[in-house]
């Protein structure tokens, strides 16, 4: 297959308007994770109108659509769930479901999935397959990742990308970084309890006041003496919950938190790492502790070969210039759930525009410049054609 950027752009050019119109659409009606039935009839009717051939999840949500037959497959992921935030931008489109709003740009990912498998089922044949998922839930902890992979998703699947928006990139602009590139997370909940008693008299309880500051305070700098100082790990306390009255010892308190790291053995270590520190702290207290830490996702890994891949394929459709290295992020994304069992990576999409002031993810301001779209539709579609056996000839 002989791919030239002119094609390819034109091709764009006359589905552009379908993608923007899809992510105010999306924009406009938001859903919370597993409850996305209307996005995902939204989303199989614009493919179907298309020409293609969704396949929605049987009483669920989600969807997946395949362009091109045979092999390779290389998927290209777009998740479709929003947070519960209310919506203050102001867009002529914004949300019109109250305390729902798309402040992660899910409705950009979903959009520019839309837009590049319309454009490459416009394009002539390729060697292989893009299949195309629509993911429900990957704000929920865990992820819907899983559940699509369990399904069999990914079976005979050969790698997969997909677009994370930046707002402190420029649009126009794609982020690649091989290795790792976001964070694990999972979650904790420990248990600090004892009689209870008078606080005249803290030498005849277990002052789980005083227990629970020790954790607090020495578990996240002892947990970094026993890693390598070169992982960065962040664990921080969330929920703080014991006592009534001022003058009482409460006979339980409750903390909860979470711990992310970019590193794939520190994070296999961690589970066994917080329990054994924690009983360690407590042990002279008296008091007794209970630690439940449910692990939940792990960090995302770039396969270099994708990225390598990729950048060459994203250098000839948009230029050197846009092609841009970025910093890993200690959020976390599910989206490692699928590079459990194949190659791929995920890359920064530049969404912030020029001379104003960056509004960060998961902000009831949160917004992006459009232009991140077509660029999106561009990268995505140039990528996927790369990796299967497009060979561009230049201009």
């Amino acid at each position: 297959m002989n791919c030239t950027p002119q094609h390819l752009r034109s091709v764009v050019e006359e589905v552009i308007h379908l993608a923007v119109e899809t992510r105010h659409h999306i924009h406009q009606y938001p859903e919370i994770g597993h409850q996305e039935f209307a996005t995902t009839q939204y989303i199989a009717g614009i493919l179907a109108d298309a020409g293609l051939e969704p396949r929605v999840r049987p009483a669920r949500t989600g969807v997946v659509v395949d362009v091109g037959a045979g092999g390779p497959i290389v998927a290209f992921r777009a998740d479709i769930d929003a947070l519960p935030i209310q919506e203050k931008t102001g867009l002529p489109f914004e949300s019109q479901n109250p305390g729902l709003m798309h402040a992660c740009g899910h409705d950009v990912h979903s959009a520019i999935a839309v837009g590049i498998a319309v454009v490459l089922s416009k394009l002539e044949a390729l060697d292989g397959t893009a299949r195309f998922i629509f993911q429900p839930a990957e704000e929920q902890f865990p992820g819907g990742a899983q559940d699509l992979i369990d399904e069999g998703l990914l079976d005979g699947t050969d790698s997969i990308i997909a677009f994370h928006v930046d707002p402190a990139l420029l649009a126009g602009k794609i982020g690649f970084r091989a290795g790792p590139i976001t964070a694990s997370s999972d979650q904790f909940h420990i248990t600090v309890e004892g009689p209870g008693g008078h606080t005249a008299r803290p030498h005849l309880t277990a002052d789980t006041v005083y227990t629970a500051g020790r954790i607090i305070t020495e578990l996240p700098p002892l947990l970094d003496r026993l890693i390598d100082s070169r992982v960065p790990l962040v664990v921080v306390f969330g929920s703080i919950h014991g006592g009534t009255a001022d003058n009482v010892i409460p006979s339980k308190i409750e903390l909860r938190g979470t711990a992310r790291t970019l590193g794939r053995e520190v994070w296999e270590r961690m589970p066994k790492l917080v329990d054994q520190l924690v009983h360690e702290i407590a042990s002279p207290t008296g008091a007794t502790v209970t630690v439940r830490y449910a692990t939940g996702i792990a960090p995302v890994i770039n396969d270099e070969h994708t990225i390598s891949e990729a950048r060459f394929a994203v250098g000839q459709i948009l230029g050197p210039h846009s092609v841009v290295a970025t910093q890993p992020s200690m959020g976390a994304e599910d989206f490692s759930a699928y590079l459990e069992d194949i190659p791929g990576a995920m890359f920064r999409l530049g969404a912030a525009s020029e001379g104003r002031d960056p509004v960060d993810l998961h902000s009831s301001r949160f917004d992006v410049d459009e232009r991140a779209i077509e660029t999106g539709v561009l990268a995505g579609a140039a990528t996927l054609m790369g990796m299967l056996s497009c060979n561009w000839v230049g201009e």
